[in-house]
């Protein structure tokens, strides 16, 4: 239902802050990996009804028992998402500042 507005939130404030991120940290691939998700699965929502484009946007706002299983949702499918997101950007990450060193020290033998 929203689980994927987990995801849109952390990205809003990557891309706000992506200047005041070190280079090291391509914080560039966390928002490409983030942003491409969340439109991925904004458009699924949207094939299946579950968006609309009149208020309250979300169907499942409208009632008061889907949006308490909608925030569910968003705990127990959006954080993990999340979560699975973030550790792969770490570990890729770490692999490229790992070869990026390996080269630098070689290259200054």
């Amino acid at each position: 239902m929203a689980c994927f507005l987990v995801a849109a939130t952390v990205g809003v404030f990557t891309t706000a802050f992506r200047n005041r991120i070190p280079e090291k940290y391509h914080i560039n691939w966390l928002n490409i990996m983030i942003w491409t998700g969340t439109i991925a699965l904004l458009v699924e929502h949207m094939w299946h009804g579950e968006i609309v484009p009149w208020f309250p946007f979300l169907t499942a706002m409208s009632d008061p028992a889907d949006t308490a299983t909608m925030l569910v949702e968003m705990g127990q499918i959006g954080i993990p998402m999340l979560l699975a997101i973030l550790a792969m950007w770490g570990i890729m990450v770490y692999v490229e500042n790992k070869i990026s060193y390996k080269s630098a020290v070689t290259n200054a033998n």
